[in-house]
């Protein structure tokens, strides 16, 4: 059984040591993210195309397709992380845009 002690003597000096054994813990993989891309009026196709290719590392075929399906869908999906690397991609996209004075909205929401 997980947490038993199992006693084997071990001589050190005289002296009889017990060792316990650790239970065996599996790691549960992080919650994964949304990042969402938001259609508007203002931030040209080419721009969400390179965001898409430079933040998010798509090929340009599938940077397209992203972007074209946010341009007629009004939302999209630029790419599934953990929770911190979301938010990061996020919020680098946010400052690109507002760098480059384009209003496009990023949000992230649980997978």
């Amino acid at each position: 059984m997980a947490g038993e002690r199992e006693r084997k003597p071990q001589r050190d000096g005289g002296l009889a040591v017990e060792t316990r054994k650790k239970p065996e813990r599996k790691l549960a993989r992080p919650p994964l993210y949304r990042v969402l891309l938001h259609n508007d009026d203002y931030t040209t196709q080419e721009f969400v195309v390179e965001i898409l290719q430079t933040v998010f590392n798509h090929t340009s075929t599938d940077a397209v397709q992203i972007m074209l399906h946010v341009h007629t869908k009004g939302l999209g999906v630029a790419g599934v992380y953990p929770f911190e690397i979301a938010e990061t991609k996020a919020a680098l996209t946010m400052a690109l845009a507002e760098a480059h004075e384009f209003p496009l909205l990023v949000t992230m929401e649980p997978d």
